[in-house]
């Protein structure tokens, strides 16, 4: 054991070191940097968390990508057919890392009631539609079986429910115009046998979900014929390169576009998210840094004398900053182990209890406060925390090199 390590060690574990005067300094430093890493956890945790959340809700109802025609339609209506005879349909195993790809079409029409009416379009989807992305929002009722005859089984959102009064087991008409409008528009009887509440308003009220053969019989389309391909991957942060690599895959008469560019305006406003959790952490840690810079010149201050004693005894001024450093260093890691100890459980209890919601659900696209914990940031979080403090440190133990050894012995 090293000489410097050993009297730090003393000097921690003295009462009178606990007693003296820059005790409640010390405390209020250790404090700082317990409060500093909770605020930063709960920051990262809950942004990383909502980012998670809204993205996967746009990805469920959109796929990661899209492939489709090449025109300059910007509704969500399906209006030239692509067909299903491709070489990447109904398994895309020509590149690594396709999850999963689905065959759907839209066609916007109107759901008319006795009293009331409303827009929507109806997303046509078929027996290779997966419906596991669409079991956590499935709020009543169940989801529809399209894999034997055709089905007028249709899975409306809570929004249009509450609209038209709308309940599992009701039955409506929905009107569909044609190219010319002097003709008879179509109509279709649906049944419901399931309700979703997806919290992203602009997909609520915008879908709901049929048997793709309406949408074909309705546009008259051939069997093969369908609006555009759902692409799914494994992982998300390889999405642009796996549209580069779907987009040589394709033919060229065809497009993709990533689930980014579909929903530019709102994944640009989740990444704000980023920038805001980048100023807390910086904040923070400055925050905690100046308290263990201040409670690191009280402990020099009060062993004024001891730093004295120990250079007229012939030890080197980096031995002596050594001593303090090692003090400073032990004041982090309390502090490091308190914050952690209440920002991880009180991340823990919200995602296990959902304590906490937000007041405005639809400006948010969620209603709880998503959480996500995951030990890499934890680990860089705590790491960097520790190495900003160490080196703020650095600082003010300069201070101990200008001591007179004669002027700190006469010190009171």
């Amino acid at each position: 054991m090293n000489y410097e390590f050993f009297i730090a060690k003393r000097i921690i574990g003295s009462k009178s070191y606990k007693s003296s005067v820059s005790a409640p300094i010390i405390k209020i430093g250790i404090t700082a940097i317990a409060v500093g890493i909770i605020v930063m956890l709960i920051a990262i945790a809950t942004g990383i968390g909502l980012q998670k959340k809204v993205r996967e809700k746009v990805i469920a109802f959109n796929g990661h990508l899209t492939i489709n025609n090449y025109d300059s339609n910007i509704s969500n209506e399906s209006e030239f057919p692509v067909s299903t005879t491709q070489n990447f349909y109904p398994n895309f195993n020509t590149i690594e890392g396709v999850k999963h790809i689905q065959a759907v079409a839209t066609k916007f029409g109107v759901i008319r009631t006795e009293t009331d009416f409303e827009g929507t379009v109806l997303k046509g989807v078929g027996q290779d539609y997966d419906w596991s992305y669409l079991e956590d929002f499935l709020v009543e009722g169940n989801l529809p079986d399209y894999s034997n005859e055709l089905h007028n089984e249709v899975l409306i959102s809570s929004y249009l429910s509450n609209r038209l009064n709308f309940k599992v087991g009701d039955s409506f008409q929905m009107v569909f115009g044609k190219e010319n409008i002097d003709e008879i528009p179509f109509i279709r009887q649906f049944n419901i046998v399931g309700v979703f509440n997806s919290g992203f308003q602009d997909i609520d009220k915008t879908f709901m979900l049929g048997d793709i053969r309406h949408v074909q019989r309705l546009n008259k389309w051939e069997k093969n014929q369908i609006g555009n391909f759902e692409v799914f991957i494994n992982d998300y942060s390889k999405l642009k390169d796996m549209d580069a690599k779907i987009r040589a895959a394709t033919p060229s008469n065809l497009n993709t576009q990533t689930i980014e560019e579909r929903y530019y305006t709102t994944f640009e406003w989740i990444k704000i998210f980023d920038n805001n959790t980048y100023g807390i952490i910086a904040i923070m840690i400055i925050v905690a840094g100046i308290n263990m810079i201040t409670a690191l010149l009280v402990l020099i201050l009060e062993r004024t004398q001891m730093i004295g004693v120990l250079k007229a005894l012939g030890s080197s001024n980096w031995s002596i900053r050594k001593i303090f450093l090692y003090n400073a260093t032990y004041l982090i890691c309390l502090g490091l182990f308190w914050g952690n100890i209440i920002g991880l459980g009180l991340l823990f209890i919200q995602k296990q209890f959902s304590l906490l919601k937000f007041p405005d659900p639809e400006q948010y696209y969620v209603s709880i406060i998503p959480v996500h914990i995951g030990f890499d940031y934890i680990i860089l979080l705590n790491i960097g925390t520790f190495i900003a403090c160490f080196l703020m440190l650095m600082i003010p133990s300069i201070i101990i090199t200008k001591i007179s050894p004669i002027k700190a012995i006469r010190f009171e």
